[in-house]
């Protein structure tokens, strides 16, 4: 169920999106608010759980990530023993940014930061050993046009 949010809580929410390490002054200003109105708000919102902790945003390049790919997984195993393996093996594997389970005919589409396609093919080797995949194909994003986490809010 969606939590119910006023105008200056949708404000609140803008701002942290763009910057998450502005004070409660610069939030208050920003949104026409004071202090202890916004950090009321902001303690209620994490509480409804409308907003995680908060996290630091890496430059994947600076660290040498400089590979993205996009791995598109096929299975023709279902059962919950192979998904709860399946599962264990994504959440265990810090490469994997994000995993989704799709309808159609893919099941599975991960995002695989990794330094180049020497460390992916270490990743899929890796992966491949612990669960039984029926067919995998890695598309590789040879340029990043957007990525953002800020909803539409």
């Amino acid at each position: 169920m969606a939590a119910r949010l006023d105008d200056l809580d949708r404000k609140i929410l803008r701002a942290l999106q763009s910057d998450a390490g502005q004070s409660l002054d610069e939030i208050a200003r920003k949104v026409g608010s004071s202090k202890t109105p916004v950090w009321n708000r902001v303690r209620k919102m994490r509480e409804a759980g409308v907003m995680g902790p908060p996290q630091v945003v890496v430059d994947p390049d600076a660290l040498g990530l400089e590979a993205c790919f996009f791995v598109l997984i096929r299975t023709s195993e279902h059962e919950t023993e192979w998904q709860a393996r399946f599962l264990a093996a994504l959440k265990a594997r810090p490469e994997v940014q994000e995993a989704h389970r799709l309808a159609g005919e893919i099941d599975y589409i991960l995002k695989v930061r990794v330094a180049n396609a020497r460390a992916y093919d270490e990743f899929y080797q890796a992966l491949i050993s612990e669960v039984r995949v029926f067919n995998v194909t890695a598309l590789l994003s040879m340029e990043e046009i957007k990525s953002s986490l800020a909803l539409p809010i």
